[in-house]
């Protein structure tokens, strides 16, 4: 055997590498490759990698050849582009990014490569190189609260260093939850079909879910109301007193709903001062803990249920969260909210510069005001 160059990693190849490796929204193909040059600069031979993976020797050597020479590059598809030529790749990218169909919001494969005169395949294989996907949209709500850097710095505090002696609760509603019936029933998931059910349905009502979570402990206190007006909020209010131990504080972090400031919520709170309020930024419910858990409840034990009444859904979502209670899972939070607040400066500047500025963001100031005093 020839001799073979080892390869030697730098920190952040391996991090990038693992990363890749462990995957999942990650690309078959990518995964496969970060585990090759992995287990090479291990030490492991060429066969028993090929081995592992059920791959030939041949996809190690090449790989590993590529890696040696060009490093993380080596690794990308490489544009099969036949005759293509640099100038209509970067035409292709140029109409893919800055332009739209004139009859539909964004591009297809097929309906770009007749208009550039190239086929459907060089495209798609053009969009996987340059990691292009007009087909896909994320969501997303930049706060413009003019105190919005304080308020995230207080409720990320409170996630990473909670005050001594100290319960912090993450309380909302979620409201509207209907219980729906389906005309026909279900059919069942068997090999080769997958679960179906009527696209109709019959509405029995709906209610509304009162949930707090214990941050650093991971219970949840939660109720039902047929309303989610502030009389129903003080009763939650109650819950989560009793729910707190004696002798510690309550710091309680909730959204900038109406009915949390009512004034007979405010009235409420001044008589029971081991409440300690800590709103999220308007446009911030990311910040509130217990979304996630309403996340779950979506996801895990609504999105195909059948509920024939009202009652029988509140039924549903109380064994949901009973069985989550039994095995608690605290929060989980590493940004920092310098992290946080520089990254929503970056998201400013980029809608700035794609859309410019009708007016100063009010939110960006107060980013600006707090990242200059904070420590580099």
């Amino acid at each position: 055997m020839p001799y073979a160059a080892k390869i030697q990693l730098t920190p952040a190849q391996q991090d990038e590498l693992q990363h890749g490796a462990n995957g999942r929204t990650v690309a078959a193909r990518a995964v496969e490759r970060a585990r090759i040059i992995l287990r090479s600069a291990a030490g492991k031979a060429k066969w028993e990698i090929a081995e592992q993976l059920g791959i030939a020797r041949q996809t190690v050597r090449r790989w590993e050849k590529r890696f040696l020479r060009q490093g993380m590059k080596g690794l990308e598809d490489a544009p099969r582009s036949g005759r293509i030529q640099p100038e209509q790749i970067a035409h292709i990218v140029q109409k893919t990014i800055q332009e739209t169909p004139s009859d539909s919001t964004h591009w297809s494969t097929r309906s770009l490569a007749q208009v550039v005169n190239v086929s459907h395949s060089s495209v798609g294989r053009i969009w996987r190189w340059k990691n292009l996907k007009p087909h896909r949209v994320r969501t997303f709500k930049l706060s413009n609260d003019p105190k919005f850097a304080e308020k995230t710095d207080d409720v990320v505090t409170l996630y990473l260093n909670p005050p001594a002696d100290a319960v912090v609760w993450s309380a909302d509603e979620q409201c509207q939850l209907q219980a729906l019936s389906r005309t026909q029933p279900s059919l069942p998931c068997v090999p080769g079909h997958e679960v179906t059910k009527t696209n109709d349905y019959k509405r029995h009502g709906t209610t509304n879910l009162f949930a707090a979570m214990n941050v650093h402990g991971g219970e949840i206190v939660y109720t039902f109301h047929q309303q989610h007006r502030h009389e129903e909020w003080i009763q939650f209010l109650s819950m989560i007193e009793a729910a707190t131990p004696p002798g510690k504080e309550v710091h309680l972090i909730m959204d900038n709903y109406s009915a949390h400031k009512h004034a007979a919520v405010g009235q409420w709170l001044a008589e029971h001062p081991r409440f300690h309020v800590h709103w999220t930024p308007t446009s911030g419910s990311w910040l509130n803990a217990v979304e996630r858990v309403f996340s779950d409840v979506t996801q895990k034990c609504l999105r195909r249920r059948s509920a024939d009444s009202v009652p029988a859904l509140e039924q549903a979502i109380g064994e949901f969260l009973d069985q989550r209670n039994e095995n608690p899972k605290p929060l989980k939070w590493k940004a920092t909210a310098v992290e946080i607040l520089r990254k929503a400066k970056r998201a400013w500047a980029t809608l700035h510069d794609l859309y410019g500025a009708k007016k100063p963001s009010a939110a960006l100031a107060s980013i600006d005001r707090f990242l200059a005093a904070a420590p580099s």
